[in-house]
């Protein structure tokens, strides 16, 4: 077994939400199933409405499960637009790199996350299909920029060929990890100093059934 995909005996530490979007046939289906399950599906139909997958991982030695939704890209099925998002720490954009309408979309889906999801989410900009690479349409000093203008993670992958999709995935993940875990230790911080760890700031319930640690990871997925 290895130390980065937790034994599905294991407690879960943390579930995060992470969310798939951007316009109908540009990977997002195929990203997930190389992620989730190392397959690609060369006969992939579109996906209708949402579906999600599972993954359960190891990030410093907490147990993560990595709960990824996909969803369609087509117009008619926007009105599942606030429930999809609901929850999300994490969001790829993903734009198909062959197709340059996929990346001049980019802002308006970027807006209708924003609009939606909570404004500490992750968001990664994923260029896909780079095993395209002499039909690119866009080039990648243009995502680059793009980007570095909106603060978000940028990688290039190939669902196909398995290029950096497990290193994007790794690297959203770890980074919601990183500022979930510093919002739960400044919770503690403020928790009282009676040593109540179920006081946390604002709230003014006590659970003492419940230990510290239980709290801490009840902190951890709720923040």
């Amino acid at each position: 077994m290895s130390n980065l995909y937790g034994d599905y005996n294991q407690k879960i530490d943390y579930v995060f939400k992470v969310v798939l979007i951007g316009d109908s046939a540009v990977g997002k289906t195929q990203l997930l199933a190389r992620f989730s399950r190392n397959q690609f599906n060369v006969d992939s139909k579109a996906t209708i409405g949402v579906e999600f997958q599972t993954k359960t991982l190891v990030i410093d030695n907490k147990t993560v499960k990595a709960q990824i939704w996909d969803t369609a890209g087509q117009e008619r099925y926007r009105a599942v637009t606030s429930a999809y998002y609901r929850g999300a720490v994490g969001a790829m954009l993903v734009y198909d790199m062959t197709k340059r309408q996929s990346f001049d979309h980019m802002a308006r889906w970027l807006e209708e996350l924003r609009g939606h999801a909570d404004a500490n989410i992750v968001i990664m900009l994923i260029g896909n299909k780079c095993d395209l690479g002499t039909l690119k349409a866009v080039p990648t000093e243009d995502a680059q920029e793009f980007a570095q203008r909106e603060n978000l993670f940028f990688m290039e992958t190939s669902a196909l060929e398995s290029t950096n999709v497990e290193t994007a995935f790794l690297t959203i993940l770890t980074e919601i990890y990183r500022l979930i875990s510093k919002k739960t230790l400044t919770a503690n911080d403020e928790a009282d100093p009676g040593g109540s760890s179920g006081l946390l700031k604002g709230t003014k319930i006590i659970v003492p059934s419940q230990d510290a640690s239980a709290l801490e990871k009840k902190g951890g997925c709720c923040g």
